[in-house]
């Protein structure tokens, strides 16, 4: 197109045009970006946990024989399973893929107490799916809480951490119980 020195305000408007379609993709690439390692890390490693605890409290409802095993094991279930799709949502917002398994080493705990049963399962649960896991989990949230760069992880973390405390402290009582 010819330059036309009466219709300089068509060449303004594309240029402001043009400029402003630049500013959106630099704007908005920025808010999709993935979360900083650490963050990431962080998920997979919520993700890995959450996932255990739903795993081990589903055979909790089949092999445990104390009532307050049982009942335990379906807050666990009802609450992780609410954390993991708030963690799921969160993941997808940020482009991140999630692990959808225990870790390794959680997984040969669960085959250890998929062995088990009644008694001997209780104590095993209580132990090491109420105690051991939610003082690693509770470490685990407390730590991104404060030091996640990324705001929405930090916000998952912050309110996730105090259901998480209250699993431990019930996770306590329950061990007192079943080791008697």
């Amino acid at each position: 197109m010819p330059f036309d020195a009466r219709q300089p305000a068509r060449t303004g408007r594309h240029a402001r045009t043009a400029l402003a379609a630049m500013l959106l993709c630099l704007t908005t690439t920025g808010l999709y970006a993935a979360p900083p390692a650490g963050d990431v890390d962080f998920m997979n490693k919520a993700a890995q946990a959450g996932q255990m605890e739903i795993d081990a409290s589903k055979l909790a409802e089949s092999k445990a024989a104390s009532g307050t095993v049982k009942r335990f094991a379906s807050q666990m279930l009802q609450d992780h399973r609410a954390a993991a799709e708030d963690l799921k949502r969160l993941a997808t917002a940020k482009e991140v893929q999630l692990p959808t398994t225990p870790s390794p080493d959680d997984q040969k705990k669960l085959e250890a107490m998929g062995a088990l049963q009644g008694a001997s399962f209780d104590k095993q649960y209580a132990s090491e799916v109420g105690v051991k896991a939610h003082n690693d989990a509770v470490a685990l949230f407390r730590k991104a809480a404060s030091d996640a760069r990324d705001n929405d992880v930090r916000a998952f973390a912050k309110k996730t951490l105090p259901t998480l405390e209250h699993h431990l402290e019930s996770a306590k009582k329950m061990a007192s119980e079943v080791s008697r």
